[in-house]
């Protein structure tokens, strides 16, 4: 009998291990087209071999990551790093914003909620970062400039605001407004990028979309529902950058342990790139060992002049985050990993590519350690829509021709698949010795700033002459506004039913109106309605916000 409920015992607490273990991984399964990829379609297939002089075992965490080079990012025995991202000063040294809290805290990992922000400095790009001073307290930073020129480093729930990453930082928080829509997984984690008149566009931790005039002040929500891809995940740790040519995102599912990549012409409105974006693995050095963190989250950037991502900062962990205890051998750090950051391409064609597009013309700028007319695998190249040339297909070279130090690639335009909602096409291919090479282009013929317009939510009254509907526009676009229309409907049994339209003037940047509009007296008091308000130029729809509500209450 003893033996029984010993091993009774025994099974029990296998079983609670087992959870514990695994309730912070669950395995995605991938789509099946995925294993068509070619080497250049996934974000991952960009992370270059890590950087570091001191390979050691020396220092704390499991045997997957040892022995590692201990001076890549920031790490020591008496604090826990975590996420955080990097600005060049006006001192040449290269400043890390990273958060982190002591080893020894009673809760281990857990007293991440007392972080401290670390102003840490290096003269490496990938380390080693030594922390110079604390600035307060915050979690999860990420760093950027204001239109003002003032830095910025958000932390949740707040924010610091410095003259000079060397001086005084001030608390203060941001103020957001949600323009009605409903936001999503509350305001956390959040990532920034400028826009090209210096205004900013964020993403929250939820997958929404925000733009401010100049990054600090007031905050306003574009969309209704998460720009992510729309598959099971538990997503989180957004980043969010612009280059010369997009805006990029990538999102983590934090218990897939799977990132996913997206792009955009404007940073309001994403399509979602094939394949992963990153996951545990990628930290690779040059002779093929890998440290193998059993996390990777708050992926952060380093931009070079033209916006191009040229290396990953990540928060690793080597165990579940509840088994990192005080005292013990495990903890966290930020590592530095270098990025491929594409070609510098030019389309030479400013007539709209078609199917029926013969031949286009592609100019690959030199770039110092790089010379495209003699590094090249001409034949290996492909070019078109990511659709194509991410499996393989797409364009192949007819021929090249020497300009300067560039080189022209004029390819067949059989198979190019780029239609009327590209934005940039893509180039993959080979270097001669076996490395790939990978870069986007920007189409002559699209405009890449365009108006933004967007609705709030309708407000139904009564009045003399029957209902009256009102509806805020307003134009979060870097260039103004032709007319538009508005049009306010609500769905019934699967029908939509028009309520009420009018004409939206001509708006300036970041200018809003009110359309009074006459509304059909279609409503029943205090009962509540989908509501969709959707603004229109010509028939081409502007953006779309759908919201329940009660009207006439």
């Amino acid at each position: 009998m003893e033996r029984s409920l010993f091993k009774f015992a025994l099974l029990g607490a296998m079983l609670l291990i087992s959870h514990s273990s695994f309730s912070q991984i669950t395995e995605r399964e991938r789509p099946a087209e995925w294993k068509q990829l070619v080497k250049g379609a996934r974000f991952m297939d960009r992370f270059l071999p890590m950087k570091g002089n001191v390979l050691s075992s020396d220092t704390w965490g499991a045997d997957c990551v040892l022995p590692r080079y201990v001076d890549n990012g920031i790490e020591d025995g008496i604090w826990s790093y975590w996420g955080g991202n990097i600005r060049k000063g006006k001192d040449g040294k290269y400043h890390l914003f990273a958060c982190g809290w002591l080893e020894c805290s009673p809760k281990g990992h857990m007293e991440w909620p007392n972080s401290y922000v670390f102003h840490t400095v290096s003269d490496n790009l990938t380390g080693p970062f030594k922390p110079v001073r604390i600035i307060g307290k915050g979690h999860n930073p990420e760093i950027f400039r204001a239109k003002d020129g003032r830095y910025v480093v958000y932390v949740i729930d707040g924010r610091y605001v410095s003259d000079d990453l060397n001086g005084k930082w001030e608390y203060g928080k941001f103020d957001f407004n949600a323009r009605d829509r409903r936001i999503i997984e509350g305001l956390s984690n959040l990532s920034f990028a400028q826009r090209e008149d210096s205004s900013y566009v964020m993403v929250c931790r939820g997958g929404g979309i925000w733009v401010s005039r100049d990054g600090l002040s007031e905050y306003n929500q574009l969309t209704d529902k998460r720009v992510y891809p729309d598959v099971d995940g538990r997503f989180e740790d957004p980043v969010i950058w612009r280059d010369h040519i997009q805006y990029h995102l990538i999102v983590n599912d934090w218990l897939g342990r799977i990132a996913f990549y997206l792009r955009s012409k404007d940073g309001v409105n994403w399509v979602v790139d094939p394949g992963e974006a990153y996951m545990p693995g990628v930290a690779v050095h040059a002779d093929g060992q890998v440290e193998d963190w059993f996390k990777y989250e708050r992926l952060k950037v380093y931009q070079d002049k033209y916006g191009r991502a040229i290396q990953a900062n990540f928060a690793v962990i080597d165990t579940l985050k509840n088994e990192d205890k005080p005292f013990d051998h495990h903890s966290s750090k930020n590592i530095s990993i270098p990025l491929n950051p594409g070609l510098l391409l030019t389309m030479l064609d400013e007539k709209p590519i078609t199917s029926g597009t013969k031949t286009i013309r592609v100019k690959i700028q030199a770039e110092e350690g790089f010379n495209p007319q003699t590094d090249i695998d001409v034949n290996s190249l492909r070019f078109g829509a990511s659709e194509e040339v991410n499996y393989g297909r797409g364009c192949q070279v007819l021929t090249t021709e020497n300009e300067g130090k560039d080189l022209i690639v004029t390819f067949n335009g059989k198979g190019n698949g780029i239609t009327k909602d590209e934005f940039a096409p893509k180039l993959i291919g080979k270097y001669k010795d076996g490395r790939m090479l990978y870069g986007y282009a920007r189409l002559p013929y699209i405009d890449y700033i365009e108006p933004i317009l967007s609705a709030r939510a309708p407000v139904i009254t009564k009045s003399g002459k029957g209902l009256e509907c009102t509806v805020e526009i307003q134009n979060f676009g870097q260039v103004g506004s032709k007319k538009a229309l508005v049009e306010v409907a609500y769905k019934k049994e699967g029908k939509t039913i028009k309520v009420a339209s009018g004409m939206v003037p001509a708006l300036k940047p970041y200018e809003k109106t009110d359309i009074l509009l006459s509304a059909k007296d279609v409503f029943e008091e205090g009962k509540e309605y989908d509501l969709i308000v959707t603004l229109y130029s010509g028939k081409k729809v502007l953006s779309t916000f759908n919201l329940k509500k009660k009207v006439l209450e």
